[in-house]
């Protein structure tokens, strides 16, 4: 079985992407409708249905989908340096022009509609990975481990030693009341200048810090998605599926266990560590396995295909969801921040991705790319975007 192409697009890897943008929402949600950045989720939601719906997403969605992307975003680049190669023409001004305009998009994003941007991370990831992207295959997965493990490992063991010299006290303070209530009168009850200043402040004190903590958190499942492409995963995963079918049984088995350590030990902080940074990139890999899994299957594909338009045009994609989560919850549009629970957010976002599909769908019909893919494509090609263009799905 030779895998489903679209042009020269591989249809599996849009697939997977769709998905993970549909997990990534259904995520973001919890911060578009609540202050969630300030709050300890597990004592702030209250209501029996919260506590439950909370429940779900954070064991089976929140950490598992980002990593999905991440990795694609990773066998994009490869996808774009292999090319460049065989056409024997630079690879490394071509990418840092995409990654310049890409964190311009992350830039504006993150400042003037929502500051929980991954873009701009993924840019400076991106600028990093024209060297990384060079090195032989063999060396990238171990690579990725090593910057992944050593961090995350000493944070969880200093976290782990100083809940058991002082229990209890890593926890006091948690939830931030002040940045809670600021929070609240900015988006719930603010007007875009006041919700606009509020963002920009949360962005430099949340969101940049967390731009340079992706060397460890983002950049190595990058780099693990470069090994992927590099190793032509999805080329080859008719030929792989037992391998495949293996590790994703595997890694969905332990991904959730990990992802339900807190509900086990709610008060040590530690487990919620491993829970987000351990337990998620696993289970990402077992949702990641399955969905290529179920691609291998006629049917599926003929379901679900229309998921795959809504990846082919990731960008758009994702930043309309911010588009419209903001103009939904903000004082600004029809003012529902604080005013819905957590699974009318979930519902809600599931919503929205429906309609998503289905404008992607009638998009194609007529168009090529994506609305903001094209400004993308057309800022880094200028005149030649025609002669030029390349469909290697970087995003």
């Amino acid at each position: 079985m030779a895998p489903t192409m679209i042009g020269k697009r591989i249809e599996a890897l849009d697939m997977l992407r769709g998905f993970s943008l549909l997990g990534i929402f259904i995520a973001n949600m919890l911060v578009f409708h609540s202050p969630y950045f300030y709050i300890d989720p597990h004592t702030y939601f209250t209501t029996p249905s919260d506590v439950m719906s909370f429940k779900l997403v954070n064991i089976f969605v929140e950490a598992s989908f980002y990593p999905i992307f991440a990795m694609m975003f990773g066998y994009g680049l490869n996808m774009q340096y292999e090319k460049a190669i065989a056409a024997n023409r630079p690879y490394a001004p071509l990418m840092a022009k995409r990654m310049g305009i890409l964190m311009a998009f992350g830039l504006i994003h993150a400042l003037f509609i929502w500051s929980g941007d991954i873009l701009f991370t993924y840019a400076l990831m991106g600028f990093i990975m024209i060297i990384v992207v060079r090195i032989p295959k063999k060396w990238l997965m171990p690579l990725a481990v090593l910057v992944y493990a050593i961090p995350t490992g000493l944070l969880i063991t200093g976290t782990y030693f100083l809940t058991k010299a002082a229990p209890g006290k890593l926890m006091e303070g948690f939830a931030d009341i002040q940045q809670i209530e600021r929070a609240i009168t900015a988006y719930g009850h603010g007007s875009y200048g006041e919700a606009l200043a509020f963002r920009v402040t949360e962005w430099l004190l949340i969101g940049l810090p967390s731009v340079f903590m992706g060397v460890f958190m983002v950049l190595p499942l990058i780099i693990i998605g470069t090994a992927f492409s590099k190793y032509k995963l999805f080329e080859r995963a008719a030929e792989w599926k037992g391998r495949i079918a293996i590790v994703t049984i595997i890694a969905l088995a332990i991904g959730v266990t990990l992802k339900s350590l807190p509900y086990m030990d709610v008060n040590a902080y530690y487990n919620t560590l491993i829970q987000q940074l351990v337990g998620g990139p696993i289970l990402a890999l077992g949702y990641a396995g399955l969905i290529i899994l179920l691609c291998q299957i006629g049917l599926f594909l003929t379901v679900f295909r229309p998921i795959a338009s809504a990846g082919r045009m990731s960008l758009t994609t994702y930043l309309s969801q911010s588009i419209i989560a903001t103009l939904l919850f903000n004082h600004y549009g029809a003012g529902l921040y604080g005013k819905v629970d957590i699974e009318t957010g979930t519902l809600m976002a599931v919503g929205i991705f429906v309609l998503q599909v289905i404008f992607a769908q009638l998009w194609f019909m007529k168009f090529k790319m994506g609305p903001f893919e094209w400004i993308w494509r057309k800022g880094t090609y200028g005149k030649n975007l025609t002669k030029k263009e390349d469909n290697a799905q970087l995003l």
